[in-house]
């Protein structure tokens, strides 16, 4: 069951870890990077495999090399040994930031882990997710990108939001009962009506794939529900399975047999359970939303603290080292018999800039300005060090601008996010309201007649 503050099962938090510390930029093996993973994951490595090759194919994080499988076909991934992994840059700018992750002993206690990752997006919302537990279940349905972002901007501004599911692999969605995620959904293949006679399925529904929506056409044609003079699957890249009708069916009435009697239409209900506190807990999409807006929120303000505080850190220096290279201080240290006394010396000269300082001298301090080598000291430019603190004053007056107004520089930030990844993620479901299909208008009328060895007989 995935956890609602970053989104992800304990195995995918612990692949993404993984995959985080052995990055240089270059794609992995899939299975050192499932060895790798097993040091913080106490089960097979069968299960680590399956785990990343579902997220590489949900695209937000993992980007792949080889075969990873066909989610159209159902077609199985290559072994681990023959296929690379690599985290996106969408992975790097939104899931890490090791400053602000809590670590624990991994399950042998060799090893540290995340608790959480310190991610700035509803991952539990863009990936969807199914998982069974001890006595419970989850079924949460994918979000798209863009618009989960648009809800995120719309929460932080006061402003209404609706967010509706989106498939990968397209298909039109009937969202009239999903009522914000706990209830269900109709999803229907595309089909094209190209002839008379010729209907072309061009998408499946979420959660099919070419061989079961065959399968269960075959099997209402066994079962006489409805009739084709063939079946010919052209799916290569993109689905394309063609059906043609006998004579004397239409198109039209084919294509309501086959929304009525197949997987060309499924009903999907949803089941959003998360881990919140260490509790299941059963939420809506605005619940999971919201919770994961004040989470960006916050961890945007640590970051904006953290980076206030390395600023005011190197401004701090930086100023020691002028006075202590500009009024030549280190002349002093010439008549020193010892290194206590050299420190007392520039503690002593340094406490006329004192005030100026953002934080006390500390001893850590003073051993910095020691450390500093005669060639620096003589290549030293006093106007290219003032340039530097300059900047650093305005980096710091940022910083503060930012702190002050955190729901506005988190809008921002999303919107940035949005730009610069946004166009990879288009709507690929259509939303569109399903007429009901009424199987009795459909079926086959007989009569019901009497037979004195059988009884009743018909439909």
């Amino acid at each position: 069951i995935p956890d609602i503050m970053d989104g992800l099962k304990p195995v995918q938090r612990r692949i993404l870890h993984t995959m985080k510390e052995m990055d240089d930029g270059k794609f992995c093996k899939v299975a050192n990077i499932v060895g790798d993973t097993m040091k913080l994951h106490p089960h097979g490595d069968a299960s680590i495999g399956s785990a990343l090759i579902v997220m590489a194919n949900k695209e937000y994080f993992i980007e792949k090399q080889g075969n990873f499988g066909n989610l159209l076909t159902g077609d199985p991934a290559s072994a681990p040994r023959y296929i690379e992994a690599r985290l996106t840059p969408l992975a790097k700018e939104v899931l890490f930031n090791s400053e602000l992750t809590e670590y624990i002993d991994s399950y042998d206690g060799r090893n540290k882990e995340p608790v959480l990752l310190p991610s700035k997006l509803p991952v539990s919302l863009l990936y969807g997710a199914e998982g069974i537990a001890v006595g419970m279940s989850t079924r949460i349905l994918p979000h798209n990108f863009n618009e989960v972002i648009d809800a995120q901007i719309a929460f932080l501004k006061n402003k209404p939001f609706r967010l509706f599911p989106d498939f990968l692999n397209g298909g039109m969605l009937d969202v009239g009962q999903y009522e914000d995620g706990i209830g269900k959904v109709r999803v229907r293949a595309r089909i094209d009506i190209s002839d008379e006679k010729i209907l072309t399925i061009k998408e499946l529904p979420y959660g099919v794939t070419t061989e079961s929506l065959i399968q269960s056409i075959q099997d209402a044609v066994n079962k006489g529900k409805l009739k084709l003079s063939s079946i010919d699957d052209y799916t290569a890249e993109k689905v394309e399975i063609e059906l043609k009708a006998i004579r004397g069916m239409s198109a039209e009435k084919l294509l309501k047999l086959l929304y009525a009697f197949t997987q060309c239409e499924v009903s999907i209900s949803v089941n959003m359970l998360l881990i919140r506190g260490n509790h299941p807990v059963q939420l809506t999409v605005r619940e999971v939303l919201e919770e994961n807006t004040l989470r960006l929120r916050d961890l945007l303000k640590s970051e904006l603290l953290l980076s206030l505080e390395k600023t005011k850190r190197k401004w701090h220096i930086r100023r020691m080292e002028m006075y202590f290279i500009g009024e030549k201080i280190y002349q002093k240290l010439e008549s020193c018999d010892s290194y206590e006394e050299a420190i007392g010396i520039i503690k002593k000269s340094m406490l006329q800039i004192e005030s100026v300082l953002p934080f006390s001298i500390e001893l850590e301090d003073i051993e910095k300005l020691l450390n500093i080598q005669i060639k620096r000291i003589s290549r030293y430019d006093q106007k290219e060090s003032q340039k530097e603190l300059d900047k650093l004053k305005v980096t710091i007056s940022s910083l503060n601008k930012s702190l002050k107004d955190v729901v506005n520089y988190a809008i921002d930030y999303l919107e940035k996010i949005k730009e610069k990844f946004g166009s990879s993620y288009p709507r690929r479901t259509i939303l569109k309201r399903f007429d009901e299909i009424r199987v009795q208008d459909l079926a086959e009328k007989q009569k019901v007649v009497w037979d004195r060895k059988e009884g009743f007989l018909g439909l």
